[in-house]
């Protein structure tokens, strides 16, 4: 049986981007969704990696970006996600989660072979970071009701594009197995 990892994309966000406002609803639909993600990760002791963009600041850390987030325009869909003291954090500067970050490193020294997506936003960091995952022969999980959107067509391609180009499974949260 692959050995798993929660990989929460960039929960940790002040809203304060052009496209908050599209996106804030979805991100208000799969909170619950996320949060029971983590949960049950967390109570099944698997790994839970935040990889998380630094708002352009480059000498923050992992506190004071989730202090960022939570000082930002919607504190309410931060809070319920925060790290916890055994969670692990990647900073991120673009939309994959992979690209220049230890992450690979990071997942091979915990002998993790498959990948729980879930966060923001499905047809941007979610799908590049699927993509990345499966070029490194990662396999790849996507809960749909765990991520957000911008563009709910452009994520139903990005989900489809999982599935037949990735070989990645799409399934709802309430289906992860750890």
């Amino acid at each position: 049986m692959a050995k798993s990892a929660l990989v929460v994309i960039d929960m940790l966000n002040d809203y304060g981007h052009e496209d908050a406002e599209l996106l804030v609803p979805s991100v208000t639909e799969a909170l619950p969704a996320i949060v029971g993600l983590l949960e049950r990760a967390r109570a099944a002791d698997a790994p839970v990696v935040y990889a998380n963009d630094n708002f352009g600041r480059w000498r923050s850390h992992h506190g004071q970006i989730l202090d960022t987030a939570l000082a930002g325009r919607h504190p309410e869909l931060v809070d319920p996600v925060r790290p916890d003291d055994d969670s692990l954090f990647v900073v991120k500067a673009r939309h994959s989660i992979f690209y220049e970050t230890p992450l690979a490193y990071l997942l091979r020294s915990l002998e993790v072979d498959e990948l729980v997506l879930t966060g923001q936003v499905t047809e941007q960091c979610v799908l590049y970071s699927a993509l990345d995952a499966h070029i490194r022969h990662f396999g790849v999980v996507v809960p749909r009701d765990a991520v957000a959107h911008i563009h709910e067509d452009l994520a139903e391609a990005a989900l489809r594009m999982v599935e037949v180009n990735m070989g990645g499974r799409v399934v709802r949260a309430a289906d992860v197995a750890w």
